[in-house]
């Protein structure tokens, strides 16, 4: 979804939602890698039942990674790819299924946005081409240090979209490697596995929605479903609450800021393109043998509850003395639509709201205070009252000119702060010829012992940019003083800090970004009358206009409303302007909007691809099609701009500006393609056909043997799947043709397979109305949050719950622990050199002194050890520990509430690392 900084937001305002994943790693024995059996328990103390995976969040970081080199071919692109899902399956170990959903055709108001990114992904590659280029010729002629150029095809990230032979090749892999999964790998024996590729309409995260829905309105269906949806779009957070499914876990990477890049120039690691200085690489490894490899740590995850947000929304909306009863799970789908209003894939945000600026809490606020009026919620099973929602907006409306005026005030302030900030580091600094940081000059006696010397490279890059702005100030100086003894005058220019008017700029001032144009000015008055004029370009009286562009932004919130809570109402409806109205012009909104248009139906694959690649890309498109982007006589030229303009829209950086790209005209575009049909061969048109779902199982699951008997009798007619062969799933099978003389064939053999059919999603008709309620006979989770009167009940200390295990024990230590441990501490500490140890089981401070043990620790423990008996060796106190992590000066929070069976695998691994 398109609400950036969403994720930080909810994790910050409420940070119980988020835990760490526990993942056991594989061991090697004697150069052999042993494989990690996921039919053991969770190590994560928690089974789920269903994995979902949205493959375009795997499939993107696996073919062009951001902070590792890229893989070299298409083949150990799809090796990258198993290995992620392997991993994700390992962390989650689902018992009843896999679905892997890869975003197909995508909805008209889906591929406005894809044609936004595809068009900017092509413009900047083509940007930095240049840039590298000019970068090269510059460090050349300064008589610097390039490696030779690589010629190599440069991967076109464009081509995983639905269509392309890339996509084509995916989803065969895929079935590979589900096939050699289900036959090897004991954790998935028994799993139904589901796969949605490409060439099935949809995007991904939304099939996999329409897949829970269907089943939860089967009667087989078990209401106690564990869900873990894989995925870092913040849309997937509104999907999974829109379920209203009380067990629902998000599983997504964690994010870590600052992750270092190799330079797109030379690349090493510590500097950008722009500040490449064409320096030599350091040989890395006694015979460089570490020379391609970037020192990068592993990527990590973290699973989001759905059912702790859950009850920190209950807390959150809950109102009292309403003129109607209150109802949690209806407060939950109103929390959802107006979370649409700071933006997403199909709509631009509100002028008026930023989600930076608390624009959820205010909506919020709002919401709480204007629902006594509005008597009932805002939406019910995914249809909107227009009539509440007015009320909503006309109250966002009337605060509007205070938050354009507040969040002038905020940036001028922060700009003020960034000013005196500089100032003040500028003016602790000391001469340019002095050393600073780790080098800088000591006072003698000021250091017990030397300290070694961090991150040298790093820093010596840092001291030569410094030095090359010394020197250049330096000469500019000279040149400057040589002008004047001439008696020339000195040009303007900034080498001679001078401005037009031969006034000295401000120091502060001199290396101050310069501040894009910003012709609306929302602070002052008329800020309405100048945006439609800016944006629109359409008279400020022009009242009829606002009230089209109101119109359709009406409409957009009950389509996207109905997208995630029924299915997709309209292949066809899509939002035609760049710019939002603001809130005050929704006004007699309840008429606006009636219905959506029946009967509509998604674009073919290659047709998505004309509407949404840019010329650059064509070469994904048969050589006919090809031509309509680029042949000046095209009736369609025009979809393709060989450039376009960004609207930085009072943003600061062009990737969070608009676009200004012309919209396709859908009906222009069939009849240009009507011609070019012929054209397509045997394998382009099946590429260019919508495909079906595929089902695969293992020979010893249930199903197996019913689906054989399918083939067996080659029957042409869909067949209902019996609930009680696959966990309570329903739907309908059909043969797929390609494969059914083989799969007879392989019959006659004795050997370990699998077997895969079409799936078919149970179906209803077009009027049904999913319902968005908790289904009956549904548990509820255990309460995680501290109840608001725990202090009034007299039961004692509150005790947290960490991770997904309620009823995880407190560790203790006894004395002969300590006396063990307290042993190899100290001889660890002395042979460091170290004095004034405390004693033992006395707590030692400092900064790492809540550091736990690393992570292989952590993690090789959990399915190898066992947990001691109670009172035998844990039985005092674990304060202890953090002397000796503090000295080992690991950098993680330390839980005092870990396991038995890890603190026992750390004792054992100190004392046996002590004595080798």
């Amino acid at each position: 979804m398109g609400v950036p900084a969403f994720f930080r937001w909810l994790s910050r305002k409420y940070p119980s939602i988020i835990v760490n994943c526990v993942e056991e790693k594989s061991k090697e024995c004697n150069g052999v890698r042993i494989p990690i059996d996921t039919s053991k328990p969770n190590p994560n103390e928690v089974e789920f039942d269903n994995l979902y995976l949205d493959m375009n969040g795997i499939i993107h970081p696996c073919t062009h990674p951001e902070d590792k080199p890229a893989p070299k071919n298409e083949d150990e692109m799809m090796v990258a790819i198993f290995e992620y899902i392997d991993r994700l399956f390992n962390i989650v170990r689902p018992r009843r299924v896999l679905y892997m959903a890869i975003d197909g055709v995508a909805p008209r108001a889906k591929m406005n946005q894809q044609r936004s990114r595809r068009f900017r992904a092509s413009k900047e590659a083509v940007e930095l081409a240049d840039e590298k280029q000019r970068m090269r010729e510059d460090i050349f002629q300064r008589g610097g240090y390039l490696p030779p150029e690589e010629i190599k095809e440069r991967f076109d990230s464009n081509c995983i979209t639905p269509g392309t032979e890339f996509m084509d090749n995916l989803a065969k892999c895929l079935r590979y490697y589900i096939a050699d999964r289900l036959t090897n790998d004991p954790g998935w024996r028994n799993i139904t596995v589901f796969l949605s590729d490409a060439s099935v309409p949809g995007e991904g995260e939304h099939k996999i929605m329409d897949f829970i829905r269907r089943q939860r309105a089967q009667p087989n269906h078990d209401p106690n479903t564990h869900h873990c949806l894989c995925g870092a779009d913040a849309d997937l957070i509104m999907l999974g609450l829109a379920t209203h499914e009380p067990n629902f876990t998000i599983i997504r990477e964690e994010f870590k800021p600052n992750k270092p890049r190799p330079c797109a120039l030379c690349g090493q690691i510590g500097h950008e393109l722009k500040d490449c200085q064409g320096v030599a690489r350091e040989k890395r490894g006694e015979h460089d043998e570490f020379a391609d490899t970037i020192p990068t740590s592993e990527q990590e995850f973290i699973f989001l509850r759905l059912s702790v947000l859950r009850e920190y929304l209950e807390r959150e909306l809950t109102m009292a003395s309403l003129p109607f009863p209150f109802n949690f799970e209806r407060s939950v789908d109103d929390w959802v639509f107006m979370c649409f209003f700071v933006g997403n894939d199909f709509l631009p945000h509100l002028p008026s709201l930023e989600i930076r600026e608390g624009a959820i809490d205010r909506l919020v606020s709002i919401y709480k205070d204007v629902v006594h009026k509005t008597g009932g919620y805002l939406t019910e099973n995914g249809f909107v009252n227009l009539e509440r929602v007015e009320l909503i907006m006309q109250a966002v409306g009337v605060a509007e000119d205070n938050i354009f005026k507040k969040r002038k005030d905020d940036e001028e302030n922060f700009k003020k702060r960034m000013k005196e900030k500089k100032k003040r580091l500028k003016a602790e600094q000391g001469p340019a010829f002095l050393l600073g940081g780790q080098f800088a000059p000591q006072a003698l006696g000021g250091r017990d012992r030397p300290i070694p010397v961090q991150n040298a490279r790093h820093t010596a890059f840092d001291m030569r940019m410094e030095g090359n702005r010394y020197q250049q100030n330096k000469n500019a100086a000279e040149s400057l003083r040589a002008t004047l003894r001439n008696g020339s005058k000195a040009p303007a220019g900034p080498s001679d800090g001078m401005d037009n008017r031969g006034l000295k700029r401000k120091a502060e001032d001199s290396d101050s970004e310069p501040e894009p144009e910003d012709n609306v000015r929302l602070w002052e008055d008329g800020w309405k009358q100048r945006y439609y004029k800016n944006k629109f370009d359409v008279d400020e009286t022009d009242e009829e206009f606002r009230k089209k562009v109101v119109k359709s932004y009406v409409e957009g919130l009950c389509w996207v409303l109905r997208y995630y809570y029924q299915g997709c109402a309209s292949w066809k409806w899509y939002f035609p302007f760049h710019y939002a109205p603001f809130a005050s012009d929704f006004k007699d909104i309840k008429d606006m909007f009636k219905d959506f248009e029946k009967g509509t139906m998604p674009f073919k694959p290659l047709e998505q691809l004309m509407g949404v690649f840019p010329a650059a890309s064509g070469n994904f498109l048969p050589t006919t099609w090809r031509a309509l982007m680029t042949d000046p006589d095209s009736s369609i030229i025009d979809f393709y701009p060989d450039d376009f303009a960004i609207d930085l829209n009072g943003k600061k950086y062009a990737w969070q500006g608009v676009a200004l790209l012309p919209f396709v005209d859908e009906r222009r575009l069939r009849a240009a393609l009507t011609k070019v049909y012929p054209d397509l061969t045997t394998e382009e048109g099946r590429r260019n056909s919508l495909g079906s779902d595929v089902v695969f199982v293992g020979k010893s699951h249930p199903l197996c043997d019913f689906i054989i008997e399918l083939y067996r009798s080659e029957s042409c007619e869909g067949t209902e799947i019996p609930p009680e062969l696959c966990h309570g799933i329903q739907g309908t099978l059909n043969l797929d043709e390609d494969i059914i003389t083989v799969f007879l064939f392989l019959l006659s053999f004795t050997v370990s397979w699998r077997t895969l059919i079409k799936f078919k999603d149970p179906q209803f008709e077009e009027r049904h109305v999913f319902k968005a309620v908790v289904l009956p006979g549904a548990k509820m989770p255990n309460k995680v949050l501290k109840p608001g009167d725990w202090h009034r009940s007299n039961s004692g200390p509150w005790k947290p719950q960490l991770g997904f295990n309620p009823n995880r024990q407190q560790v203790h230590l006894d004395q002969s622990a300590f006396r063990t441990l307290g042993h190899h501490v100290n001889s660890h500490q002395q042979g460091s050199g170290q004095h004034n140890q405390p004693r033992i089981g006395q707590h030692v401070g400092g900064q790492y002194s809540n550091a736990p043990p690393p992570s292989t620790h952590l993690h090789s423990s959990v399915s190898t050890t066992s947990c001691p008996s109670e009172g035998s060796l844990f039985n005092g106190s674990v304060y202890p520990l953090m002397g000796h992590w503090q000295d080992m000066g690991f950098q993680k929070g330390f839980n005092k509430y870990m396991t038995h069976q890890i603190i026992q695998q750390y004792l054992f691994n100190v004392i046996f690392c002590a004595s080798m």
